[in-house]
């Protein structure tokens, strides 16, 4: 139900965890997250830790789901001097290409401990559904 839109993109994370490059607006870092299907919706969870709520920026155009989000330093007082910074900071972002068979009227977003959670339900019309055989006897009752 979820396609990935860059296939080099995980390339691209991983090098930038090598370099220890921040993301920029223009080339953001990307996010790790988890996808899965929860009876009858599509759960997605994105790893965020140390982001604040109001820097979660979530997008969705057709079937096109993007996630933006901004890790700001933190503010330190002049006679603080930092010793060691292995947390990237800057920006983080996740595109997904989502199947026509999801609603994406009714997306849900949770954040909680550092994880966005984004529930997509299935759509009505793609959910599996009985039909009803006719016969001969049927026709006949309706005139025909």
């Amino acid at each position: 139900m979820l396609m990935r839109t860059d296939p080099f993109r995980e390339l691209d994370r991983l090098a930038q965890q090598l370099t220890g490059g921040a993301g920029t607006w223009t080339r953001p870092s990307t996010m790790p997250m988890d996808a899965y299907r929860e009876g009858d919706e599509y759960v997605i969870a994105l790893d965020l830790p140390g982001v604040a709520k109001d820097a979660i920026d979530i997008d969705v155009e057709r079937n096109m789901l993007t996630v933006k989000a901004e890790r700001r330093p933190v503010a330190k007082a002049d006679d603080v001097q930092l010793e060691l910074s292995e947390r990237p900071l800057g920006v983080f972002s996740r595109q997904l290409v989502l199947a026509d068979t999801l609603d994406t009227e009714r997306i849900t977003a949770d954040y909680e401990a550092g994880v966005l959670t984004l529930r997509i339900p299935i759509a009505e019309r793609a959910k599996p559904r009985k039909i009803a055989i006719g016969g001969e006897s049927d026709r006949k009752q309706l005139g025909g």
